[in-house]
């Protein structure tokens, strides 16, 4: 799915949300209102929010309470959008017809407000580390099949969902079709985000010469889980620009330079010298 939206200049001020939600939807979506509406305060034109921003901690319960393309959430994210003029992006359990299963479906909402696009996350989070952590999302959500690139403001974006990380192909693809920035909502969990997330993020950035903006949940989820945090904003150097703690709920800030994306493709050709096709 390709979407194009108006050009822009060459900066674009982008903001990552650190959440900790919880199995309160309610109190989720009022903590992400006052979030976006801090970031937008700031002066973010680009506003991620998380994986299952608007629940999360069981996801049996986000499979049961899985919304429609039409349902509040999205709703709200539109209003939110269109009341302080931002782009705005972040996951939640959806049912795109009332007889489908439902997806971790991403969304890439325009400051009028409009639905720009929106990504099934492919890679569904099925593991088990012995005593540490165990997820089968494929029990409750459907994997999606077709990868994601946007346009915002002029800067062509590529979206993926936390455990897509881990599946460089994809991230390569995105580039293939023209992506200069990866947009991440994430929930990754502390086992795994102490020995990866950084080094993922990073590589993501570096292999495929682009800016990637990381929003990861915080701290214990409710009945089970935890989240690592450490929400990150990375250009095509893997350089840093702005990194969250692992403590708390927060917003990181940067501006992504399309020119920047440029000279590093330029310096180090690295995508036009590849022997192999993905």
């Amino acid at each position: 799915m390709n979407t194009n939206g108006s050009s822009g200049s060459d900066a674009l001020r982008v903001a990552a949300v650190q959440m900790n939600a919880g199995l309160d939807k309610r109190a989720n979506l009022a903590r992400a209102e006052r979030l976006v509406t801090e970031a937008a305060s700031a002066g973010s034109e680009l506003v991620v929010l998380p994986e299952l921003f608007n629940l999360y901690g069981d996801l049996e319960q986000a499979a049961r309470e899985a919304e429609p393309i039409d349902g509040p959430t999205i709703a709200q994210m539109r209003d939110w959008a269109r009341a302080h003029r931002v782009w705005l992006v972040g996951s939640i359990a959806c049912r795109e017809s009332a007889a489908a299963r439902p997806a971790n479906l991403a969304v890439v909402i325009g400051p009028n407000g409009d639905l720009v696009a929106k990504y099934a996350k492919i890679h569904l989070f099925d593991i088990d580390v012995p005593g540490k952590v165990t997820s089968r999302e494929s029990d409750h959500l459907t994997a999606g099949s077709e990868m994601v690139v946007a346009e915002i403001a002029g800067l062509r974006v590529g979206v993926a969902i936390c455990y897509d990380l881990r599946f460089p192909e994809l991230f390569r693809r995105l580039i293939d079709r023209g992506a200069e920035a990866l947009l991440l909502p994430a929930a990754f969990t502390r086992t795994t985000g102490e020995l990866h997330w950084e080094i993922l993020v990073r590589a993501r950035a570096i292999e495929n010469q682009a800016y990637v903006v990381a929003a990861n949940q915080v701290g214990p989820h409710q009945p089970c889980g935890e989240s690592f945090g450490h929400s990150m904003i990375v250009d095509p150097w893997g350089n840093a620009l702005s990194t969250a703690d692992g403590r708390g709920e927060g917003i990181i800030y940067a501006t992504i330079e399309r020119s920047k994306v440029r000279e590093a493709r330029l310096q180090i050709p690295a995508l036009a010298n590849r022997k192999l096709s993905s």
